[in-house]
Parts: structure tokens; sequence; C-alpha cells
């Protein structure tokens, strides 16, 4: 399923985690899952940063996984980064609310935004990245339960929805490329995107 404009993508990496015994769901840059079901999310994150966002009366939760796009003319890099940051954040709230929880009731928990990616020298993606979406939470008055955020380090992140419980593991020794690389080929994608369209919110 993809949405409209930028690929926000439900994600489609589902198994087995026999760590936890559970059904278990795999979000990769770009992508966001929505659960009412006992069940964990994972991501690894760089640079970019992850939302777990639930509504603790029904146990409804999601997370996502998206980075700030960066390119071109400074004014309109700020303009197209908040448009699609907003964008990202709304279609993982605008799913948990067509889903059965209350937009009232959202809590957040905040993940990455790690000074990981080589490459990116005129700004510091992860803090931008960090500042958004703490910004964005304050705005929309969805309270921050806990963050791990900025940092050196990628992170695995494992969120169980239904009970709210995340654990953080800090991957000070990387063997491969692959986070960086991962992410950066999103980014390449994002600066060839553009917004097609509005998301449509439920309230």
């Amino acid at each position: 399923m993809t949405t409209q404009g930028f690929e926000e993508v439900l994600a489609p990496n589902h198994y087995f985690d026999r760590n936890f015994d559970i059904e278990a769901a795999k979000i990769l840059p770009g992508e966001y899952y929505v659960t009412g079901r006992d069940m964990l999310l994972v991501t690894v994150l760089g640079s970019c940063v992850a939302a777990c966002i639930r509504d603790p009366g029904t146990g409804i939760g999601g997370m996502n996984h998206f980075m700030l796009p960066e390119n071109g003319d400074q004014r309109e890099v700020v303009s197209s980064s908040m448009r699609y940051g907003s964008y990202a954040m709304e279609v993982l709230v605008n799913q948990l609310v067509k889903m059965g929880a209350s937009r009232s009731r959202l809590e957040a928990k905040v993940f990455g935004g790690g000074a990981v990616l080589r490459g990116f020298t005129t700004v510091n993606v992860g803090e931008r990245n960090s500042e958004f979406v703490m910004d964005y939470l304050e705005t929309e008055r969805i309270q921050v339960l806990s963050q791990d955020l900025m940092g050196f380090f990628p992170r695995k992140v494992y969120f169980f929805p239904s009970s709210g419980r995340v654990m953080v593991r800090k991957l000070k020794s990387v063997h491969n490329n692959t986070i960086f690389e991962r992410e950066q080929r999103y980014g390449q994608r994002l600066k060839s995107s553009n917004i097609a369209g509005d998301v449509e919110l439920f309230t």
C-alpha cells in the first residue's frame, strides 16, 4: 500500500521473531506500520528518526521511520522538509485514528537522529530530524513519554505497541554499511520526490 505523495509505504516485511516468540514487522526508511494486535515492530536507525505512537486506551500503536529531505535552495529546503516531515508524521497518526485510536490520547516515544551519515556536510541531518519530531509532537500536543535522540551511534529499536514497551540497543560496532547505504538511498529518493497531496486527516 503506497499513500499519496512521498513514498510512505505500509511495511511489508513480516517475520516471526524467535527471541521474543512473537510476530514482528521490520520497518525500513520511508515505511510505517500500525497494529492493534500483540506484535513487535522493529527498525534500525542512523540519521533517520522513528516515532513510536500508541493509544494506551486501546493498545493500538504504530511506528514510522523517516528523514527530512535535503537539497537545493536553503529556503526551499526548510519549506519542503517541514512539509515532508509533517506529512510523514500525519500518515502514521492518520492510520492510528482510522484503526480506532483516539487522537487525544496518543502518546509517543521517539528515537534516532544520530550523527552517523557520511556525506551530509551542510547540516547535521540527525539533529534536524530530532528537532523536527520533537517540535511536531509538541505542536500536536502528543505527550512524549521518552526519547533517545542524536548522539553518534545507530540504534536498533524494538516496540511492542500493545503494552507500549520499547527496547533500544546502541549499535556501537557496525560491521557493514547496510544502515548507511539504506538511509543514503532513501535520502536520494526524497530529493527526486514531490508531495502529491495532503493526508486526509481523521479527528
